[in-house]
């Protein structure tokens, strides 16, 4: 099965979008929503709660599991990866959304002046800064970052069409504006919740980087890469949902995104 972990609901639209393009394996969600958001924790917070829910999906039946929360993905996927798998969970593996996001930015950019909104804890890491200037060798990139601390909680509210979200997004773009960007990451899978006002905002000379897409696009060729991993998902087209908090809610609001009957089980980590 493959693992799709996330502090709330983000993982969603992560999960959504590898439905559509890989429709035929099975897909395990697991949303840590009583303890997101998880942008204000720290480090070693956010490293704990990431691994806790690493042991839970790999410990039911997991092979391959999918950090799609930017911030689990910028501050533990690393060190889950080189210390923790090769322990516990040799032959495993964890993927992250920071480098195939890092990557495409790059792609994208013409004149090489690239924006990033996040968490507060993915953003005072510069874990993307690092990520994108260790790809692009050559030192000719203006980046820009910025924290958007309040809209994981707005959306995970389902304040997603609010006048109030929308005159706050706009606040937390216009920096990124001003300075010209012609590439934006969207660097918390809650966001793309939020990217048809993004657009509408940055303007049709600025690449908002399509997060599911990419991170879709990126399994679909690691899979094709690893056959020694492929070979070990099931194909039953199943979908199993956990939640740490609120079942209903969670029911309600991955309906409504996801357009399908969603039965979810709570679970304590």
């Amino acid at each position: 099965m493959i693992g799709i972990f996330d502090s709330g609901f983000g993982g969603l639209t992560i999960l959504k979008e590898l439905l559509n393009r890989l429709p035929e394996y099975d897909y395990i969600y697991l949303g840590d929503n009583i303890r997101a958001p998880y942008g204000h924790k720290s480090q070693e917070a956010i490293y704990k709660y990431t691994q806790e829910a690493v042991d839970f999906l790999f410990n039911k039946g997991c092979d391959l599991i999918i950090l799609a929360c930017g911030t689990a993905s910028s501050q533990a996927l690393r060190k889950i990866q080189q210390e923790y798998l090769p322990k516990k969970f040799s032959g495993k593996r964890v993927l992250g959304i920071v480098i195939p996001l890092s990557e495409e930015a790059i792609k994208l950019s013409k004149n090489k002046k690239i924006g990033i909104i996040g968490t507060k804890t993915t953003i005072e890491s510069k874990v993307y800064e690092k990520e994108i200037r260790k790809i692009n060798k050559e030192n000719n990139l203006l980046i820009i970052e910025k924290a958007c601390s309040l809209l994981v909680p707005l959306i995970e509210e389902g304040w997603i069409e609010t006048r109030e979200t929308k005159m706050i997004l706009k606040k937390y773009l216009r920096p990124l504006k001003v300075k010209k960007i012609d590439t934006l990451i969207l660097g918390c899978t809650h966001y793309p919740f939020l990217i048809k006002d993004i657009k509408r905002i940055m303007g049709n000379k600025v690449n908002v980087i399509d997060t599911p897409k990419i991170v879709s696009e990126k399994l679909k060729n690691y899979l094709e890469r690893h056959p020694e991993i492929e070979k070990k998902l099931e194909k039953n087209k199943k979908r199993i949902y956990f939640t740490t908090d609120d079942t209903k809610k969670f029911e309600e609001f991955a309906k409504k995104f996801l357009k399908e009957k969603v039965e979810v089980k709570k679970v304590e980590l």
